[in-house]
This record gives C-alpha cells, structure tokens and sequence, in this order.
C-alpha cells in the first residue's frame, strides 16, 4: 500500500556507520546507521528501523522507519512506518502514517499560503492524508 520507488538508491549508510556533517548527493539513500548533519537529496530517501537522522532532511520521496530529530520536507509522498519516531516539523505532499508511528511536530501540506514563497513548489497541489492500519515493510 505504501509503496515509494527506490531504484535510485546509490547511496547507503550501514548500520555501524556514523556520519557527522551535511549531506548534499542526487539520487537516492538509504540510512541503516546514525547521521549528525542535514541531508539534501533530489531522488528518495529511506531510513530503516535501525537508521536515526539528527538534523533537517529534504527529498523527493520517504519512508521512515526508525527515527529523525528535524524538519522534514519532502516534495511528493512521504510514509511514517509503524515504528517511526520524529521529532520536528513536515512539509509534504502525500503522507501516510501506519500505526504506531511517534510524530511530534506541526504539518503543512505543499501548496498552503505558508509554501507558497517556495518557488519549486507548485500552488494547485491537493493533498492525501491517509492512516495505514498495519506496516506495509516489517523492514521500515
């Protein structure tokens, strides 16, 4: 149900990995470690049970399965897996939270008056909201 592509995956940080400062890369990454910094990529992003983020994240597309501290901004559809954990505000288009999944922090949808300065962002966007009743990836 909760389906992203992520065939542009070329980036990975293992589960032993710890990463200090901003990462800026295209395509996307997939985190199954710790990241001390920002991330800013143009292709998906997907963090795992075992992965956490401290800082602001931005992508086209997510899946959050462990935990991030920081905005996050995500230009299409983001999922908050049932065992998520963020702290910090969500910019988005799409969102889907399973249950179970901790969210503490404010939401706006791409396209409200609060967006609209953000020339990348189209206006006319609608926005989903949807609540999964069980995870779609035991993984995520």
């Amino acid at each position: 149900m909760a389906k992203i592509d992520f065939n542009n995956i070329q980036t990975m940080i293992g589960a032993g990995a710890v990463v200090n400062g901003p990462i800026t890369l295209k395509g996307g990454i997939i985190i199954y470690g710790k990241v001390y910094g920002d991330i800013q990529t143009d292709g998906p992003l997907r963090i795992t049970v075992s992965g956490q983020v401290f800082g602001n994240v931005q992508a086209i597309d997510a899946h959050i399965g462990g935990s991030i501290k920081g905005d996050i901004t995500v230009t299409n559809k983001i999922v908050l897996g049932s065992k998520s954990e963020i702290t910090g505000d969500l910019i988005y288009r799409s969102l889907i939270i399973e249950d179970g999944a901790q969210f503490e922090g404010s939401c706006s949808v791409i396209g409200n008056k609060e967006n609209v300065g953000d020339s990348s962002v189209k206006k006319d966007l609608k926005s989903r909201f949807t609540i999964a009743s069980s995870p779609s990836d035991p993984n995520a």
